[in-house]
Parts: C-alpha cells; structure tokens; sequence
C-alpha cells in the first residue's frame, strides 16, 4: 500500500491541466510524429508523383505549343545562282519575301543550277531561286522541310501578285503519296524514342534480377525486334512509306536502344526517379526540337540548334535522308547517336553497382512451420 501511495505521489496528477509550455510541447511531438510517419509512407513519394504528374502534364502541354503552334520563319538557306539574268527583279522578289515572311532568306550562291541541286539532295539549302524570262522560278523541297516548302509557297505566291511578277513553283522533292503531310518520319522516331525507353523501365521493374550486360542484351533483342516492327508496319503493314527497308530498321533499333540506355543511364543516377529526366530530355525536349513535325528553320532558334544534338533530332534526320535524299546519308546523325550511347553505357557501367542487377537478391522470408 505504501508503495501504492509512492507511485501515485510521484507521476502525474490526472486531474491537473497542461500548462501553455507544456501544450506547446506536447502538440510539436505530436506533429514530428506524424511527419515522421508521413516521410517513412507510402504517402511521400504518392505526393511527390501528384505533384510531379500535375507539373508534367504543363511542360509537355507547354514544349508542343511553344514549338508547333505558331512556326514562323527566322532564316531559310536558298540557293541563287549568281549568273542569273534580271538581278533586279531577284533583288525585289527577295526583299518581298522576307517582309512577307518576316524573316531573311539566307542566301547561298552556287555556279550552276545542277549544283544547287546538289545542295539541295545534301540538305544544305531548303530552296533555290532563279530567274525565268521576265519571272521567278522558286524551287523547294517538302521532303527536306515540308513546313517549309508551305511557308514558302504561300509567301511566293502573294509577293508575285503584289509585285506583278509572274512566279512558278515547282517541288524538287515532294513527300510520297502515303506521307502527304510529311508527319509519318515524325511518328515512327516517336514510337522507337517512347518505346525504347519504356523497353528499359519495364526491364528495371519487372526483370530486376538481370545483372548489367544482361539487362544491355535484352535492350540490344528489344531494340532490334522493335524497330523491325516499326518499320514493318509503317512499310508492308499500312504502306505509309516506302522504306529503305534495311537502313531504315537500322536506323529505328539504334534510335530504341540509345533511348533505353539514356534512361538505363539515369537509373543508376536517380534510381526510382530516373523517368523524370528521360522523359524531360527525350520527349519534352528531344521530340519538339527534332524537326520532325515542324522543320528546324521554323522551330524556335535554341530548340532549332540543340534538337539536332539529342537522339530524337539525329534519328529523324538520318531516317528523313534515308528515305528520301538515297546516297547523301551523313555521318553526324549517327555519330550523335552513337555518342550518347556511349556516354550512357559508360555511365551506367561505372555506377552499375546502384542497379538492382548488381546487389544480391533477398532472400525470401522463412514460413512458421506448422505443428
């Protein structure tokens, strides 16, 4: 009993009230609690993802519109021929196309109109303009630019009429009859960009137990499967396009597997957060500045210079040449291809211990026996 009388005497009296001090302590211990519990939850990175989710869903919103909604000419490379008659009349045809176009065409002079050509099947020049009789010919290319060939079709065309000049264009290079629009490159370096990083994600997720180069060997299968899928579709399933079959298969499987090592890269990085940066680069990015739906000289001019240095513009400038400008491929897609995945697979390789592969699997947990 005496013990009994101690222990009372000596904890807290129930019917005394907390003072404001100890309220105050009280109700921040309380609230450490249960942020403690809170950042220890499932809760967190559910929050984290809404409000990453809810960011995302204006950038991606805000990268299209900013790049395709409203293409306007900044500087289109034409080729002139200086030997040309009537300089005059090409002088004020020039200046009343850059007032209608609200841009300079950047003029590029060549000896002879087959060189014009020339540059023309190289991608150098988007137009050549020349002199005929008392005229203008305008000469374009909808498959180097098919935006571009529009702009400047329409801008011709009323300039002449101001100027009561008689003005013929003519298409050097049209896009094919599947492809009026010239949006189909567009979608298939799309699908191989999208697809091939997906590829990589569902192999971090579902196939976790791969070790490094396995993980890379199945991103090499997927890759080539997947682009021959692509390009079997577009081509023999639909006939959209006429595909140099094998380049342009080529072409897609490096575009997948440099995308599943970008995001295999920022997995070892950023672990479970590496989607962010992908899709960020890749597809906030890489795919409005391509070219692909809305050509460079069109484009923004800091999306119009980076998005030919990220995979997406590489890819949709080396199929574009592929399909349509035969023996005038460049190295520089490539080469740009290439070098992201070799930066890629070097990172992923020298912080490969951070990739689910490389750790032990757990072992699985024992089950009571039953007695």
């Amino acid at each position: 009993m005496a013990d009994d009388k101690a222990d009372r005497a000596g904890g807290p009296d129930p019917g005394r009230r907390p003072g404001p001090g100890e309220a105050a302590e009280a109700a921040k211990r309380s609230a450490s609690s249960a942020w403690a519990r809170f950042t220890h939850s499932a809760f967190l990175p559910a929050t984290v993802i809404v409000l990453i989710i809810s960011a995302g869903a204006g950038l991606f919103a805000g990268s299209y519109t900013f790049a395709f909604a409203n293409p306007t000419p900044r500087q289109i490379p034409t080729a002139v021929i200086p030997a040309d008659r009537g300089t005059a009349s090409r002088m004020a045809f020039i200046g009343g196309m850059e007032k209608a176009l609200g841009a300079s065409l950047r003029l590029h002079e060549y000896p002879s109109f087959a060189a014009a050509h020339r540059a023309i099947e190289d991608q150098k020049v988007f137009a050549v303009l020349r002199m005929h009789g008392r005229g203008v010919e305008l000469d374009v290319s909808s498959a180097a630019g098919a935006t571009v060939a529009q702009v400047l079709t329409s801008a011709a065309g009323k300039v002449g009429r101001a100027a009561d000049v008689p003005v013929r264009v003519r298409d050097l290079k049209p896009l094919q009859e599947g492809d009026p629009r010239g949006l189909a490159v567009f979608y298939i370096t799309l699908a191989a960009v999208i697809i091939g990083f997906l590829g990589a994600v569902q192999l971090s997720v579902n196939a976790s137990g791969l070790r490094p180069l396995e993980r890379i060997g199945f991103m090499i299968a997927y890759a080539v499967l997947g682009g021959f899928s692509i390009a079997a579709v577009v081509d023999w399933g639909l006939g959209t396009l006429d595909l140099p079959f094998l380049e342009s298969w080529s072409i897609l499987a490096l575009t997948m597997f440099t995308s599943g090592l970008v995001f295999s890269m920022f997995n070892v990085l950023f672990g479970r957060w590496a989607l962010i940066p992908t899709w960020g680069l890749m597809v906030l990015l890489g795919n409005p500045s391509s070219g692909g739906a809305v050509s460079w000289p069109l484009l923004p001019s800091l999306l119009g210079r980076v998005g030919r240095w990220l995979p997406p513009g590489a890819s949709v400038n080396a199929q574009h040449t592929a399909i349509y400008f035969g023996g005038h491929q460049h190295a520089f897609p490539f080469l740009v291809l290439a070098g992201w995945s070799v930066v890629s697979m070097a990172v992923f390789w020298i912080w490969r211990h951070g990739h689910p592969g490389a750790r032990p699997p757990r072992a699985a947990p024992e089950r009571p026996s039953r007695t």
